[in-house]
């Protein structure tokens, strides 16, 4: 059910935003994210908001999508009464948890809902999570039909012995299957990785590496596996049950991921992601890059709009409630001062490949990057055309870099 909540400003009942959040807006990109909070079971290492059917206590899977719906347009009202122009969505991402553990329907009516109260935009880019065993043609082809384009595929790795470890259900032989039915339907395919398993050896990764490259994917996302405190994989470390994963392991495993992706065309363009053409990129995930506004729904989704940041109540039943009394389901909000900006700006915008504009950075940042290039974690080239953008080493260091950059 994943950790606290962060300490902040309560937020509004009605969820009135201050008139700040209109300057600009024209020129920011809008998206809309909704989180499905719902999995048949909890993995081990997960510390997402998700829950199992016994958990959900006065919650219904079978009601989520209306409520969703009835959050949309309470957030239609909300930027309407700040002054905010209309901004149809450029992206929509369902995430989880696994939203396609609700009928197709129920993504299709939430993708509706968001097309009726915000418009979508030409071209925009919808999509989808999904375990490779909760899917099939049919269920892809539905979503297609109502204007998804892409998906976003849970692999986690090729080896069954580290699926186990990490409380994965589904047969990796169920990847090509679900590849190529999403590709009959038209849509992007991403296959997601998790490197550094206790256990989980050199080989083993490139296995898994191998194996995503064989289905030639659009897009590749590898993320390091993180010990979360709470979660029953930490407890089985803690227990000795499971090592520690290795922070060296990882680096080499980095270090052969992005190797071999290149080597089969694909290009990094955020510290843990790669794609084999720059239109296949996530741009849902970009624009949290780049800071722009979106406003997530669902329990514990995470809004932004205007340097205005607020998350919602995490418990399914706790988030009806509210929706259900018309009122705003945001546990707590802050609004980010000047230097907060600037910190959040440098973290985020050195995670890609276009890099940070150097003149963003005060005079001691500016400073800093003679250094960093000179210790290799920072591109020179990049650097004498206006941009801080991370080496592969860099990449193996970006908090490093990020502090080293706003000291």
């Amino acid at each position: 059910m994943g950790g606290p909540l962060p300490l902040a400003d309560p937020a509004p009942r009605d969820g009135s935003l201050p008139a700040s959040v209109a300057r600009g807006a024209g020129e920011r990109a809008f998206g809309v994210y909704l989180h499905v909070p719902f999995c048949t079971v909890r993995c081990g290492y997960c510390d997402f908001n998700t829950y199992t059917a016994t958990e959900l206590r006065g919650a219904s899977q079978a009601d989520y999508a209306s409520t969703a719906l009835a959050e949309i347009d309470f957030a239609a009202a909300v930027l309407e009464r700040a002054g905010l122009p209309d901004r149809p969505a450029q992206t929509v991402f369902f995430g989880g948890g696994t939203p396609t553990l609700l009928p197709a329907g129920d993504l299709v009516r939430m993708l509706d809902g968001v097309r009726t109260r915000f418009g979508i935009a030409e071209g925009a880019e919808i999509t989808t999570e999904a375990n490779p065993d909760s899917v099939d043609v049919e269920y892809l082809a539905e979503l297609a039909a109502a204007g998804f384009t892409r998906v976003s595929f849970g692999m986690q790795s090729a080896v069954p012995r580290v699926l186990a470890t990490l409380d994965r259900t589904h047969d990796p032989e169920r990847i090509p299957v679900v590849v190529a039915a999403a590709r009959e339907a038209g849509l992007q395919v991403s296959l997601d990785l998790i490197y550094g398993t206790p256990g989980e050896t050199i080989e083993d990764w490139r296995r898994s590496l191998e194996a995503v490259t064989a289905q030639r994917p659009d897009h590749v996302s590898a993320y390091a596996l993180i010990v979360e405190q709470g979660t029953r994989l930490a407890r089985r470390i803690r227990s000795g049950q499971l090592a520690a994963p290795s922070d060296d392991l990882q680096a080499d495993m980095y270090e052969l991921a992005d190797d071999l992706l290149g080597r089969a065309g694909y290009s990094w363009y955020e510290v843990s992601n790669w794609a084999a053409a720059p239109e296949f990129r996530s741009r849902h995930n970009l624009s949290y890059w780049r800071g722009s506004d979106w406003w997530g729904v669902g329990p514990g989704a995470h809004s932004h709009v205007g340097g205005v940041r607020w998350w919602n109540v995490k418990h399914p039943a706790a988030y009806a409630g509210l929706i259900a009394d018309d009122a705003s389901p945001a546990h707590g909000r802050e609004t980010l001062d000047d230097s907060t900006r600037l910190v959040e700006r440098v973290l985020l915008e050195t995670r890609i490949a276009e890099g940070l504009a150097i003149d963003a950075l005060e005079a001691d940042g500016r400073t800093a990057v003679a250094g960093l290039i000179a210790d290799g974690l920072v591109n020179g080239e990049a650097a004498l055309r206006g941009r801080v953008v991370l080496s592969l080493r860099g990449r193996l260091l970006a908090d490093a870099v990020v502090r080293r950059l706003v000291a």
